[in-house]
């Protein structure tokens, strides 16, 4: 299944790269980006055949943009392709979020800096919901099928399970798509005895007294394989770990962590790397990279061949219906634990102002969390920043 003028892997590494460079924004700018050059400029896939590879992507869990991004460098050269396409396409956002760790996340950062980061850091609470809104209208559409008071109860369990549970969000997302599949087995007058033939992850107990960096790899796992619907999803669980269970970090810097991945290119999940950075360095943050993108270029080498197959599974696709919602409302309720975390009165003025940016003037993303970063940097610099 490859092009008919299939590109060299060298045209794969430069034009995938430069979109992990200029990639700023997330999924939304990364897939105009991925459409722009697969379809309209060398015309390499189809308009058909690009939607439904965002449609199989979206089936997966772990980071969407990335698997696109992998899954069309594999469509126009193979494995080899997806390996070098994935690869380009997330390592200059790494190596510029690790930069920015070392700044942020030194022992005496200088005030403007800390003042940057909690001004950003103020604004990440808006993002999320904004990122949850942006996802409400398609859902609603397509819940006409499956019944829009079971999917506004999804939504509803992800808001309250992503505010309350920690790290427990990822069983409820899991129990409302298996909800969601025996209401629809039942409906066909199936048996639900088979519905464990749905790919659910394996739970494992982190073993106790493990070194730093076996942590480091579980957390950077679990982000990998249970963020479904973006990378907000896994946010109240990435937060527990890094800030109550390790104490890796402050509840301050893993905002800055979670800003940081807002405005650097590439995409947002390269916040695991933030937290990898805080628990070992910088060998933490390229081993929490690693790990938490290991599980997409492993779906992508292996399975993307049965992805038309996975689409057309009614099973599937029913659990989706049901673990989608959820996501979406475990997007949003992930605002409350970022909002919780503010420590200074004057970030929660920031975080109305970035709201304001986002939903009344329609900024983007990106240009709200540095206008929070540059009114953070002006309020330190005046005198306003508090010890945390």
């Amino acid at each position: 299944m490859t092009p008919h003028h299939e590109p060299s892997l060298g045209t794969v590494l430069r034009e995938w790269g430069r979109i992990g460079c200029i990639g700023f924004g997330g999924p939304p700018t990364h897939i105009a980006l991925l459409r722009k050059l697969c379809v309209q400029r060398r015309e390499w896939l189809s308009d058909q055949e690009f939607e439904d590879a965002i449609a199989a992507c979206n089936l997966l869990p772990g980071p969407a943009s990335t698997q696109l991004a992998i899954f069309t460098a594999w469509r126009v050269r193979g494995r080899a392709g997806a390996l070098v396409g994935g690869a380009a396409f997330i390592v200059p956002g790494l190596i510029v979020i690790l930069a920015l760790a070392a700044l942020f996340l030194t022992g005496s950062p200088p005030a403007w800096v800390r003042g940057a980061g909690a001004g950003a850091g103020a604004a990440v609470a808006a993002v999320a919901v904004h990122a949850g809104v942006g996802l409400i209208p398609a859902g609603w559409r397509r819940a006409a099928a499956t019944g829009r008071v079971r999917w506004a109860l999804y939504v509803l369990a992800g808001v309250v399970s992503a505010a309350l549970l920690g790290p427990w969000l990822v069983l409820v997302l899991l129990g409302c798509g298996v909800v969601e599949l025996t209401v629809n087995r039942a409906r066909r007058g199936e048996s639900s005895a088979a519905l464990f033939a749905v790919p659910v992850q394996s739970w494992a107990a982190a073993v106790a007294g493990a070194g730093v960096f076996a942590s480091v790899a579980w957390v950077a796992l679990k982000v990998g394989m249970l963020s479904y619907g973006g990378g907000f999803v896994i946010i109240p669980l990435m937060q527990d770990d890094a800030v109550n269970t390790y104490h890796w970090m402050s509840a301050g810097e893993f905002l800055n962590a979670v800003a940081l991945g807002q405005v650097t290119p590439g995409p947002v999940v390269q916040t695991v790397a933030v937290v990898g950075y805080a628990a070992a360095g910088l060998t933490g943050g390229l081993l929490a990279s690693l790990v938490a993108f290991a599980p997409s270029f492993l779906f992508i080498l292996f399975g993307a061949k049965h992805f038309n197959r996975l689409r057309g599974n009614p099973n599937v696709r029913a659990f989706l219906d049901g673990a989608g919602p959820a996501a979406v409302g475990a997007i949003l309720g992930s605002a409350i634990p970022l909002a919780l975390s503010l420590t200074q009165g004057w970030q929660y003025a920031v975080l109305a102002g970035a709201g304001i940016l986002l939903f009344v003037f329609r900024r983007g993303v990106v240009t709200t969390i540095l206008a929070a970063a540059a009114a953070g940097t002006v309020l330190a610099l005046a005198g306003a920043l508090l010890p945390s």
